[in-house]
């Protein structure tokens, strides 16, 4: 009976938050044994599914200290990132068998809520909200009650460019977009060769995080229903002016990272880059010749004054609901996010900006990247740069989203056609993609 297999986003009230109604299906929900919040007896053993590199080690230090005393162990299992990650704990929790916690990028929330796979750890870490902005934590709570995750890495986007070119060719650095197509286009002036910067049609995470700034809420829910706004009027605005600059030919329309991308950062052809907090170790790699040339602001607005910035990337740490010891996943969850040993560690061996602010201006993050040597306040500016991060809208196909993106952008960046055109094929694909899995979805 197709009624009976169909699954749907129901929106509830605060006591109740967020839950998923699924029928007769296989993912019928399986809720923590510990869910009456009682404090657990004996040894607990659980398991953490993530790619972060280096996370043993840091996990050693949950395992010899507060992991210890409170006779909680922690096993690392180290796997694939992204939509196979998605796949692997979904099958797993199809046959009851996930792991207690799973790192998770903020895009897979939603569809990891909307399979029941993750367990709403409010009661446990509430009292967590406080350590990060607010635009992040929204992204682990799906803008309700509930608290589906602790935030672990973000990525806040900005402008990074080359300060000497900018110097040489008497190019101001932009504080709104239009002053940055103006800089593009007094750079192709003066300099035929140059580019300021290429539209990567291969990078559906970095427009995402250029229309989130815009304003963009490409999901959000409307009762029991799916309401799908890819093709909305911040989005389109973000694919007009990029399109507009591609056509006339002010920006490159090449991908990025390519061995071509990391020649043309390398020699000066490209002079800037829209990226995250992250791009210092891509830089570091791609254009090693020109170590100390480059400065690192705030994005360009869209209108003067404002101060907001989009997210590129970033992942959180989550208790799944086949945990038979949700207290217990919460409380290493929260420790692993918020406790300033566990948050150096996670700098020193990972390699992470974290998502908790008061890790942000201290330890690893109190001088520089060598690569940005010259700009002493660089974090400090990244931080001051987060707390802007506009809130996000992610749904439960975000991979079908980001294909079409790659498929129908593409082209259109290749060709110098419509980039409006291919966001409504992007929409389309979305919402039917959406009925095909049988969620509700309203216009």
């Amino acid at each position: 009976m197709p009624n009976a297999q169909r699954r749907r986003l129901v929106v509830r009230s605060a006591a109740s938050a967020l839950a998923v109604a699924l029928g007769a299906t296989a993912l019928a929900a399986c809720g923590s044994s510990d869910g009456d919040g009682k404090a657990e007896s004996g040894p607990v053993s659980l398991t953490y599914w993530t790619w972060t590199p280096g996370m043993d080690k840091v996990v050693d230090l949950w395992n010899k200290g507060p992991g210890k005393k409170d006779r909680i162990t922690v096993v690392v299992k180290k796997q694939a990132s992204g939509d196979s990650l998605v796949t692997k704990i979904l099958t797993a929790h199809k046959a009851k068998k996930a792991p207690d916690l799973v790192q998770a990028e903020y895009q897979a929330l939603p569809t990891l809520v909307s399979n029941d796979a993750l367990a709403d750890i409010a009661k446990e870490v509430g009292d967590a909200k406080g350590r990060f902005a607010d635009g992040v934590w929204q992204q682990t709570t799906l803008g309700t009650d509930a608290v589906y995750a602790i935030p672990q890495d973000i990525g806040p986007m900005m402008f990074y460019y080359r300060a000497d070119l900018f110097k040489k060719y008497g190019l101001k650095v932009p504080t709104t977009w239009d002053e940055f197509a103006q800089v593009a286009r007094q750079l192709k002036k003066k300099a035929p060769d140059k580019d300021l910067t290429t539209f990567s049609a291969n990078d559906s995470g970095l427009f995402a995080g250029l229309a989130q700034q815009a304003g963009a809420k490409w999901w959000t829910t409307s009762g029991d229903k799916w309401k799908v706004g890819i093709d909305d009027a911040a989005t389109q605005k973000v694919a007009r002016f990029w399109g507009g600059l591609v056509k006339e030919g002010a920006v490159d329309n090449q991908p990025m990272y390519t061995p071509a991308w990391n020649k043309a950062l390398n020699t000066g052809k490209q002079i800037a880059w829209v990226s995250a907090v992250w791009a210092p170790g891509t830089l570091t790699t791609a254009a090693p010749a020109t170590k100390g040339k480059w400065a690192m602001a705030p994005l360009p607005q869209w209108s003067a004054g404002q101060n907001v910035t989009g997210s590129w990337g970033g992942s959180s740490t989550a208790v799944t609901t086949d945990s038979a010891h949700k207290d217990a996943a919460a409380k290493f969850a929260a420790w692993l996010n918020t406790d300033g040993s566990a948050l150096q560690a996670l700098a020193k061996e990972s390699g992470i900006y974290p998502a908790a602010t008061n890790a942000q201006t201290s330890g690893a993050f109190a001088a520089p990247p060598a690569y940005f040597a010259n700009q002493s306040d660089f974090y400090t500016k990244a931080a001051e740069i987060a707390k802007t991060t506009a809130p996000s809208a992610w749904g439960p196909n975000v991979n079908v989203a980001y294909t079409t993106f790659n498929d129908a952008f593409g082209a259109a960046a290749k060709n110098k056609s419509d980039f409006v055109a291919a966001l409504n094929t992007m929409q389309d694909a979305t919402v039917a993609d959406l009925k095909k899995q049988g969620f509700g979805v309203s216009r």
